[in-house]
């Protein structure tokens, strides 16, 4: 769309200092006012219900998930080493504990979107087994490795736009079930996923351009198929709630690590966004479920802000940040979206508490100095949510017992990055670290 720059910049001061590229902190005027919100709770457990009759498939046709039963989950993990180089580097206390949600370690696709992506090829696939091949609920899954429901499948494709991570976990999955699988893949995402997504029979075609219009060939192209079914992330309700479903299982977590949660005591949860599906159905649920003592955050690269700056102006996906004549550069390619998402920001209008960009040199200085403290791996874009919690604190400081808070950085991916690839992550943060103790 055509946008008056000027006109926006006086109506909201902020976006000069964002088209500057400079690190913002932005307190989202509308959290916790009243909404009517299109989703309930009644599909975060119906979500839960069909992740729980698929983990007998996946017990099976991925072993790795045997250990839990089929079920695709990641640890909390405390982070005090952290906690306390994160204090010595920046020359002040964070008030509260730290931990980290893992998706880094999630199974099959090593990244938060192991929960939307995989759910929604589930989804579509039970439609497809129940009407062609004689699947009923109370059935064993497992059934679904049978050569049987492979042909079934292959007569279908699933297709999508990605900038890595959500097209790994789709691809993957539906591969594995036997659909035909293409992933439309922008000038942003990492070579090794291309490769491995390659690796597990799905055709990835390949643009030397943006998010924006990758999806929207992808778009095209699914449309000419009706066999195809395209899974869209820019406005689908099933990926949006895939990833509410982590919320029922952080809250057992947090049960049993005994972390208090009321009004004395609220969580503070970190969330990297890109076009806003993962971070937006992530709050959902948090909020749905864990109540008004949570809070969100989301983290977006100074390049890229895609929700903050549809989130500020309230045109939503009707303004991407190239409309503002921003560049959309970042090393964070989960992250590289220029238009938000359709579906999640109006949801996000009354549930998320503020968004902070970073520039990208800081994400890779976490990223090392998780590996130093804690020994765990996250690529780039997963460290983002620990370069917004001093300036949460700041900001909430006279709202909220701040001294009481617990801070959750949601580490969105990592365990699937090739060595090669970790290594040269980890030097450019400790060339960064050790120019600053010069």
């Amino acid at each position: 769309m055509s946008v008056d720059v000027n006109k926006l910049k006086q109506e909201y001061p902020l976006l000069q200092e964002i088209t500057d590229y400079q690190p913002v902190f932005w307190k989202n005027p509308n959290a916790g006012k009243p909404a009517d919100l299109p989703f309930g709770s009644a599909n975060i457990f119906d979500v839960e219900a069909r992740l729980r009759r698929y983990a007998p498939y996946f017990a099976k046709a991925f072993p790795e998930t045997a250990a839990t039963h089929g079920i695709i989950e990641s640890p909390l993990r405390p982070l005090p080493k952290m906690k306390q180089a994160m204090e010595t580097r920046n020359g002040k206390q964070i008030a509260g504990q730290l931990y980290l949600k893992a998706d880094n370690e999630l199974p099959i696709s090593g990244s938060i979107k192991s929960r939307g992506g995989i759910y929604e090829v589930l989804k579509f696939a039970e439609q497809v087994a129940i009407k062609e091949g004689g699947l009923v609920y109370l059935d064993d899954y497992a059934q679904l490795t049978e050569p049987k429901f492979h042909d079934i499948f292959a007569k279908y494709g699933i297709a999508v736009g990605s900038t890595g991570n959500l097209g790994l976990s789709i691809g993957i999955v539906a591969a594995q079930l036997g659909f035909r699988t293409t992933v439309y893949m922008s000038a942003d995402a990492t070579q090794w996923k291309k490769d491995l997504l390659r690796q597990h029979g799905v055709t990835v075609v390949e643009f030397q351009d943006n998010f924006t219009h990758a999806i929207t060939e992808g778009r095209k192209d699914a449309a000419k198929d009706p066999m195809t079914y395209f899974i869209d992330d820019e406005g689908s309700s099933d990926l949006f709630l895939g990833y509410s479903d982590s919320s029922l299982r952080i809250q057992k977590q947090i049960k049993d690590q005994h972390i208090p949660l009321d009004d004395d005591h609220p969580i503070f949860v970190y969330l990297p966004a890109g076009v806003g599906g993962s971070p937006g159905g992530t709050t959902f649920g948090l909020k749905t479920i864990l109540g008004k003592n949570v809070h969100a955050i989301f983290a977006e690269p100074t390049h890229i802000p895609a929700v903050l700056v549809g989130m500020l102006t309230g045109l939503n996906e009707k303004i991407s940040v190239y409309d503002v004549g921003m560049d959309g550069k970042t090393a964070a390619d989960g992250l590289a979206v220029g238009r938000p998402s359709r579906l999640a920001l109006p949801v996000m209008k009354t549930l998320l508490d503020g968004i902070a960009t970073f520039d990208d040199e800081q994400i890779f200085a976490y990223l090392t100095m998780l590996a130093d403290t804690q020994k765990i791996y996250v690529e780039p874009s997963a460290a983002a949510g620990f370069t917004a919690i001093d300036r949460t604190i700041e900001a909430y400081k006279d709202q909220y017992p701040m001294e009481n808070a617990t801070h959750i950085v949601w580490a969105t991916g990592g365990s699937m990055v090739p060595q090669a690839d970790m290594d040269e992550y980890y030097a450019h943060g400790k060339r960064l670290l050790d120019s600053e103790k010069k």
